[in-house]
């Protein structure tokens, strides 16, 4: 029986640490950084997120860097004009108004990892800086899920990202 609890204790600790996937600073809280695992030879990953400002002043992301798998990380918008999807990237970052949230997802804001390193891999992570104008740099985990559209990572069912080849 102890072994038991033990082992249930352990498992319970180590769920929680797997599921904090928060990251704060200032007044900002960015929630589960996440991409979806990629094809061989697929040159770009999607990063999502949402980032919620707890405070009276608005901010901005402006840049994230990620050295590991790209040197050029962009932040993009997917928008329907003329009734084509379009995406574009936002070369002035994201404004996170005061008292909001803002989701990064599939179909709308969204980070691209161009020229990526090597294969996003399901279950694995990396490490990433996101620079905000006003709270600074913050170093986040982006956790690796299946590319399966609607996995846990990216509730809105995948987006197409052949355009940004690179």
């Amino acid at each position: 029986m102890k072994n038991l609890l033990a082992s249930i204790v352990a498992l319970a600790l180590s769920a929680s640490v797997a599921f904090a996937h928060d990251f704060t600073v200032g007044t900002l809280e960015v929630h589960h950084p996440a991409s979806k695992a990629t094809l061989p030879g697929q040159p770009v990953g999607g990063g999502f997120m949402s980032i919620a400002n707890k405070g009276a002043e608005a901010d901005r992301l402006v840049s994230i860097t990620a050295p590991d798998v790209s040197d050029d990380v962009q932040i993009h918008e997917m928008a329907i004009e003329n009734d084509v999807m379009k995406m574009r990237q936002l070369p002035d970052g994201i404004e996170i108004p005061a008292g909001a949230t803002v989701e990064l997802k599939s179909g709308g804001l969204h980070v691209m990892f161009m020229k990526i390193k090597h294969p996003f891999k399901e279950g694995e992570s990396f490490k990433a800086t996101l620079n905000f104008e006003n709270a600074g740099a913050l170093d986040v985990d982006f956790t690796i899920g299946s590319a399966k559209p609607g996995n846990a990572t990216d509730a809105e069912g995948g987006a197409n990202h052949e355009g940004h080849g690179g």
